[in-house]
């Protein structure tokens, strides 16, 4: 998936707002950080911890957990140029539901 895909991904999603975190593009919801932008290379998520090691023993290949304790909470790097683009829409819409408020939805995958 390309980044402008990927930022289109993120935008379509209910009340998301682009915005920067320590330089780099983020989206939010309710001012809360679901999907960050900090390298061409990849882009980061909020999972929990639990969506994340499923994901590291599933596509080890593909993604790796952000170094320290940012990768303890379950911030995890997707590398999207390669990872298939039905996946990357439903860890970017997790990672957005993980961050909404409960009374806010969107449709499961």
């Amino acid at each position: 998936m390309t980044d402008d895909d990927l930022i289109g991904l993120a935008l379509s999603l209910p009340e998301t707002v682009e915005s920067s975190h320590f330089g780099n593009r983020d989206f939010r919801v309710r001012g809360k950080i679901y999907l960050t932008l900090p390298s061409p290379e990849f882009c980061v998520v909020k999972l929990t911890p639990d969506q994340q090691q499923m994901l590291l023993a599933t596509v080890p290949e593909h993604v790796l957990a952000v170094p320290g304790g940012w990768g303890l909470k379950g911030w995890t790097r997707l590398f999207h140029h390669i990872l298939v683009d039905e996946t990357i829409c439903t860890l970017v819409r997790q990672a957005w539901r993980n961050v909404a408020p409960k009374t806010m939805t969107l449709p499961e995958d």
